[in-house]
């Protein structure tokens, strides 16, 4: 068992890492070339000025009239992906590893905020599982995989969460953390979870398109 943690905690990690980059450089370099195919002039009307309107657009809760059909959603789904970001790179433990390791550090968090951050995350997660689950429009969209990834980003902050609290089974659950942390960072450039890294430049083609071509709004 103390050989497999050394593993997980050591080797793991950088394949891991090699994965993720390697996984998001292969998306953004097929993606660019499809586009390109499926559209030759894509990037002919792409605009920085539009594209921007947009992103900033799209970040600021209620900005859309989506957003504000949805109240409830558009909280939920902001909460999460703030806490989502903030928990793993302004975690205090995250931060003192980093800093053993590289000699750098930044601010943290501070141990209760970052509970309660976690406990939004898992939250959040059960709510778009019931989502899923009981809304007609999501229901029939919903695949097995989808499930699956809620599974996955919940899985670190669960057992981060049981972990740091020391309930029983903690050891294992350290383990855990780790080994769903370095599933859920591999699994970004492949699935949906893409949209972390691929927002700024599908957005940014839609605030395009539409402000550009069509001269018109994009929410």
């Amino acid at each position: 068992m103390h050989d497999i943690y050394n593993f997980v905690s050591g080797p793991l990690v950088w394949v891991s890492f090699v994965l993720f980059i390697g996984g998001c450089i292969y998306r953004f370099i097929s993606m660019a070339a499809l586009a390109k195919k499926k559209d030759p002039v894509v990037y002919d009307y792409m605009s920085l000025r539009y594209a921007l309107r947009s992103i900033f657009h799209w970040i600021i809760p209620f900005r859309s009239e989506n957003m504000k059909k949805h109240p409830v959603f558009t909280i939920v789904t902001f909460a999460f992906h703030i806490c989502l970001l903030a928990v793993p790179l302004f975690l205090f433990a995250h931060i003192i590893l980093i800093k053993e390791s590289w000699n750098i550090s930044w601010w943290f968090l501070s141990d209760s905020t970052a509970d309660v951050m976690t406990l939004i995350v898992v939250g959040s997660c059960v709510y778009f599982l019931v989502r899923r689950i009981v809304q007609p429009e999501v229901k029939f969209l919903t695949s097995p995989s989808d499930f699956l990834i809620l599974a996955i980003v919940a899985a670190p902050f669960i057992t981060g969460f049981w972990t740091y609290h020391q309930f029983a089974g903690y050891k294992v659950m350290g383990f855990i953390h780790i080994l769903s942390g370095e599933i859920m960072l591999v699994a970004i450039p492949f699935t949906r979870l893409s949209h972390m890294i691929f927002f700024v430049f599908t957005r940014g083609y839609m605030g395009s398109e539409f402000g550009a071509i069509r001269h018109a709004k994009d929410w």
